[in-house]
């Protein structure tokens, strides 16, 4: 028993030491490892009840168009003018789905009728009105540089940063503070409001130039609408469709954008509105044999205008501007004259806009810029820089929601309205 009362000691002291000694190890290998260990994360019954199973493909699917349910993704979209974007891309919308898609747009349709009793009073914007927000870019710059007694080389930093602010672009600024600069040696000025002034007119002489769509000696005449989706491109040929008829001119309008969703009919209810005739195809199908016909059936009706919209994207890894080249070459082989090819940009994207008419421009030859959304976050600046940097002048700009909101582009009052301090 004495014995017992030595060993069982011993043997706990020894046990200690060797857990002791082992525990030791562990941490250290702990240390040394600890880079590319990574602790498991305690989850609850609750947490493992819900979580969410990778979704299976079922039968023979075997691409994210196959999937049940749309998917986002990131694809390279349809040319360098898109680059890599996110989007939407899945199955073909079902019957159900186009239904609700059309119903929605009929309800929309309805709404406005009864807000404008079945007439919309068309009633011009002004600039001014409309340019408020874009003023808020330069206002501030202006009335520090007048505030001054003299010119110095902080007055000329001033409208640099104004100037910039505004969405003009750097290479556009350099050469129109240059152009003023010249302008103030060989006048003498010596006032900052002089120097407003010619900044101002220097502005004004540069965005002059006509801004009148064309139309073909022996009709139909064709106006090719291009743009990425988003941009206001349907709507602007709804607009554009309304002018002609209060103008008298009879038009056909050409769905050719079946790409996207419910495009069609969209454009459809443009049509009824202004009394247009609308030629369209299946969705997925050729936009230039939708514009073909569109205009075979313009010059048997006797019709004055083609307006055809084009694809902003497409469903396939074929190139957009590929495929608006095509359009453009198909417009011209029949009855009609292809006069403009208009661009539409969104104002609000601003030296965006400006790679994207680049792009358009090498593909379909546009003679002129539609510019949309000038009334919301734009800068405005955008215009300059489209016609000191590519040459194309603007000739249609979007300041609201309404038909009357589309209106010629007015370089003298675009400028006044974007340097009114009131």
């Amino acid at each position: 028993m004495e014995i017992l009362l030595v060993i069982i000691p011993i043997v706990v002291l020894v046990l200690v030491v060797v857990a002791s000694v082992t525990l030791v190890g562990r941490r250290r290998a702990l240390d040394t490892d600890s880079v590319d260990l990574e602790l498991p994360v305690e989850v609850s019954d609750d947490q493992l009840s819900t979580a969410v199973e990778p979704r299976e493909l079922q039968g023979e699917q075997t691409g994210p168009e196959d999937l049940l349910e749309p998917e986002v993704q990131v694809t390279e979209t349809a040319g360098p003018v898109l680059g890599t974007s996110v989007e939407i891309v899945g199955p073909p919308l079902t019957e159900e789905e186009a239904a609700a898609n059309i119903a929605a747009a009929e309800a929309a349709e309805a709404e406005w009728e009864a807000e404008h009793g079945g007439v919309e009073e068309l009633v011009r914007p002004t600039f001014r009105d409309r340019l408020a927000k874009a003023r808020g870019a330069v206002s501030g710059y202006v009335g520090s540089i007048l505030s001054r007694s003299t010119i110095d080389a902080e007055t000329w930093d001033d409208l640099e940063e104004a100037l910039l602010r505004a969405d003009v672009g750097a290479g556009p600024t350099a050469e129109l503070l240059d152009a003023v600069r010249s302008t103030v040696r060989e006048r003498g000025i010596t006032t900052p409001e002089a120097l407003v002034e010619a900044v101002k007119d220097e502005m004004k002489a540069r965005l002059a130039g006509p801004v009148g769509l064309a139309v073909a000696d022996t009709p139909p005449t064709i106006w090719l609408f291009v743009g990425v989706n988003g941009v206001g491109k349907t709507t602007t040929i709804g607009k554009v469709g309304r002018r002609l008829a209060d103008q008298g001119s009879s038009v056909v309008m050409a769905a050719g954008d079946t790409f996207r969703a419910a495009a069609a009919e969209q454009l459809g209810t443009w049509a009824d509105r202004c009394g247009a005739h609308l030629v369209r195809g299946e969705e997925g199908g050729d936009p230039s044999a939708i514009i073909f016909d569109a205009v075979a059936s313009a010059s048997a009706r006797g019709a004055d205008v083609v307006l055809a919209d084009t694809a902003g994207r497409l469903h396939t890894k074929s190139n957009l501007m590929d495929e608006l080249s095509k359009v453009r070459r198909v417009a011209d082989k029949g009855d009609g004259t292809v006069t403009e090819v208009l661009l539409v940009l969104d104002a609000t994207t601003g030296q965006n806009g400006l790679q994207q008419a680049r792009q358009f421009t090498e593909a379909t030859e546009v003679t002129g810029v539609v510019l949309t959304k000038l009334d919301g976050s734009a800068k405005g600046g955008i215009v300059f820089a489209i016609r000191s940097e590519l040459g194309i002048p603007v000739k249609l700009v979007g300041l609201g929601e309404g038909a009357a909101d589309l209106v010629d582009f007015d370089a003298d009052e675009f400028v006044d309205a974007l340097f009114d301090r009131d």
